[in-house]
């Protein structure tokens, strides 16, 4: 399709007094095709008005070329109609006489009767016919931002921009307005592009939506397709499967920016006393169950008992929000699933691969594979229920929820999946969506279930929405859950620091395990800083098979279960390679060495009087008695019964900053 605007390399600098200037768009690129709707959507001072501006010729640029139709944008024109918030009508002209101004002024040669059978066209387009008459003042602010989109409709404009049209209205008026909008864009194949705040209305009008980080220098952080098919409507639209997920992205990148700007504006000095490197540190983690060692860290003091005075625990929304947190050092530290190490060195997050190193496993287990009620009803209660339930709804939609493609839960689902003959990327769709969202999908039925951690599974199962199918200890138990990763870079310049955290996490480990705590831990957790939900929903204990006992939902501590284990990060990366995350590492080994900070767990184990510093796991064995081996792990990749083409290639780590030079 034909690019109507081409936006090219546009910087755009504003004078400051004293001489300064201020730099708001940088090395913007965008090409818009004729038809196409495209939002422009991020934080206010981000410059979404600048560079609506500058196609529109109301502004130049201080770098780079704005086309439209192959032409340099000199000047505003008739071509390019904007839509303001505040309408700008005249006030002492009628409906009619605003929008027959401009198409007199644009339109001269065409005869009176013409040009009002133009002005008639677009009032009724409106819904405007028995305003005609009225003036602005009487009417209200829907209708008066109507007759501004006649009026730029009226004189045929090549491009229709639009600032905020809508920010001023009711939700009610606003929600009408936006369906006559997609109406008239639809039948009349509109090229538009508007500035917008509202994620909603961003995914409701638009074809793509450009995301702008913060000033100064803002750019374009992401460019999201919008796959919903037109027509559209505002109360059906939500149940489209990409609805929530392109809404979650929105938030996600909205809330990452301010993340950065908080931080940014921040004082950094790194603040060593106590014989530690740095005492200050940020702590990310995401609302799960499993976040209990660090909250109880923080709640009974372990944090300063080993001499970090400044932890703040900060919530992410999604795992995704801790990998960015690592990447551009807003986070010291973070609780994470146990393959984002693996995954983050090996490159898979999209970036150079980032070294991160693991001295501690936080808890293991935790997660359980959940279905739908509403497949229950139609007769699926297993695995092979569900297999042929598959078969037998082939022309269906199939989606499985995860929460991050190297999470334990997306490892041990497609594990699952293909053990029993069920292809996890061609009969199914695996998703990734974040936690606190895969109840509302599933209770929407836009997904048939997911597998999660607690609290979440257990939601499900207390609301009476889904049913679990297999639970994890089914499917190996005692598998890490989540761990404590740091940058390489970051171990290496704050050692001393490192075993501290690690001290303090393990000795909340050890509390977090035991039974007696487990009821003040779900208070603790309840808490809005950690989880926010009702402490009856979060569960450390479920009964075990035979209902006869309780059994833990999460392994936090105990001989095994917190040293980091080379075999256990060679598995995941296995599994990593054999669904075309990464590429299976030819220095796998190296890799292994550097993941797993097995002498920082040792010297923090150790610290602490505890005797699990040496032992040795059992092979690993899941369900289907297919036997790991360490010492072949290619050969075990090619006997797998499902697998994608993977390749094996060389990870560029570089050398360890302490061996460097």
């Amino acid at each position: 399709m034909t690019s109507l605007v081409q936006v090219q390399e546009i910087d755009k600098s504003f004078p400051l007094s004293g001489g300064n200037t201020y730099l708001a768009l940088k090395g913007i690129n965008l090409d818009i095709r004729k038809g196409e709707f495209i939002s422009l959507i991020g934080h206010s001072g981000c410059g979404k008005s600048t560079l609506l501006n500058m196609i529109a010729g109301l502004d130049l640029p201080t770098g780079g070329t704005v086309l439209v139709d192959g032409e340099a944008v000199r000047r505003p024109g008739p071509d390019k109609m904007v839509v303001f918030q505040n309408y700008s009508l005249l006030p002492w002209l009628s409906v009619r006489e605003n929008i027959a101004l401009a198409v007199d002024e644009v339109m001269p040669s065409l005869a009176r009767a013409e040009r009002d059978a133009v002005v008639d066209e677009h009032i009724a387009m409106v819904g405007l016919g028995a305003a005609g008459h009225k003036r602005p003042g009487e009417l209200s602010g829907g209708m008066r931002q109507r007759v501004s989109i006649a009026r730029a409709l009226a004189i045929k404009p090549k491009l229709l921009l639009l600032d905020e049209p809508f920010g001023a209205l009711d939700a009610l008026t606003r929600g009408n307005l936006q369906e006559k909008l997609m109406q008239i864009c639809n039948e009349h194949d509109l090229t538009a592009v508007m500035v917008t705040h509202d994620v909603d209305e961003a995914v409701l009008l638009s074809d793509r939506i450009v995301m702008l980080t913060n000033g100064p220098g803002s750019m374009i952080g992401g460019i999201l397709e919008v796959d919903i098919p037109r027509p559209r409507q505002r109360l059906t639209v939500v149940h489209h499967p990409s609805y929530y997920s392109l809404r979650s992205e929105i938030i996600y990148f909205l809330n990452r920016q301010k993340r950065v700007k908080q931080w940014q504006a921040k004082p950094h000095k790194v603040l060593a006393r106590h014989g530690l490197e740095k005492v200050n540190l940020d702590l990310g983690f995401v609302p799960l169950a499993a976040c209990a060692p660090l909250a109880v860290a923080e709640a009974k003091g372990f944090f300063s008992k080993h001499g970090l005075d400044e932890v703040q625990l900060v919530r992410e929304t999604s795992w995704r929000g801790v990998t960015d947190g690592l990447v551009d050092g807003t986070l010291d530290a973070a609780l994470m699933p146990s393959g984002m190490p693996a995954w983050m060195t090996a490159g898979g997050h999209g970036g150079a691969p980032l070294p991160v190193v693991s001295s501690l496993t936080l808890s293991r287990n935790g997660n359980g594979i959940t279905l739908a009620k509403r497949l229950a009803d139609e007769g699926v209660h297993n695995v092979d229920d569900y297999r042929r339930y598959l078969q037998s709804h082939q022309r269906q939609p199939h989606r499985l929820g995860i929460v991050h493609p190297a999470s334990m839960h997306n490892l041990l689902l497609r594990y699952w999946l293909a053990s029993h003959a069920i292809d996890p990327d061609h009969d199914v769709h695996l998703q990734t969506i974040p936690p606190a969202q895969m109840l509302a999908d599933l209770k929407d039925g836009s997904i048939d279930g997911f597998c999660i951690g607690a609290p979440w599974l257990d939601r499900a199962l207390a609301d009476g929405h889904g049913f679990t199918v297999a639970g994890d200890l089914a499917i190996w138990p005692g598998h890490p859950g989540k761990v404590l990763g740091v940058r390489e870079d970051w171990a290496l310049a704050y050692p001393n620091t490192h075993i501290a955290l690690t001290k303090a996490l393990l000795e909340a480990c050890q509390y977090c395990a035991k039974s007696s705590h487990w009821g003040e831990m779900s208070e603790l957790l309840s808490d809005r800083r950690y989880l926010g939900m009702k402490k009856e929903v979060i569960w450390f204990s479920e009964a075990s098979a035979d209902g006869s006992s309780t059994v833990p939902h999460h392994l936090f501590f105990g001989k095994g279960v917190n040293r980091p284990s080379r075999s256990e990060h060679l598995w995941i990366l296995t599994q990593l390679a054999r669904w075309g995350e990464i590429p299976f590492p030819r220095n796998y080994v190296e890799i292994l060495e550097r993941i797993c900070a097995v002498g920082v767990f040792s010297t923090a184990a150790r610290e602490l009087g505890l005797d699990a510093v040496s032992y040795q796991r059992g092979a690993i064995e899941l369900f289907d008695g297919r036997p790991f081996d360490v010492d072949n792990p290619i050969d075990y990749l090619n006997a797998v019964p499902v697998h994608r083409d993977f390749s094996v290639a060389e990870i560029p780590i570089g050398v360890p900053r302490a061996l460097a030079g």
